[in-house]
């Protein structure tokens, strides 16, 4: 696949479905979990990376964030 598909660039209706096929194109990649995990652990800000946009992974991110924090909160009621 051409590498520019995987950066779309604007908002525009071009660049969502560039963003679509490059999604479709990491579902049958065999280093799709990989290369979302190097992309997370790097903070990458641009492109699509393991089939998730910039903003699907900073959600993601988020999420698991959050949950960390519950988990250690729990951990440490449970601890007193």
């Amino acid at each position: 696949m051409e590498p520019d598909i995987f950066y779309p660039v604007g908002d525009g209706a071009y660049a969502r479905e560039m963003t679509e096929i490059a999604k479709q194109a990491c579902l049958s990649c065999p280093v799709r979990a990989e290369c979302l995990r190097q992309a997370l652990e790097t903070g990458e800000q641009y492109g699509i990376w393991g089939g998730m946009t910039p903003e699907e992974r900073r959600d993601l991110a988020r999420r698991d964030m959050r949950r960390r924090r519950f988990a250690a909160a729990r951990m440490r009621g449970v601890a007193r």
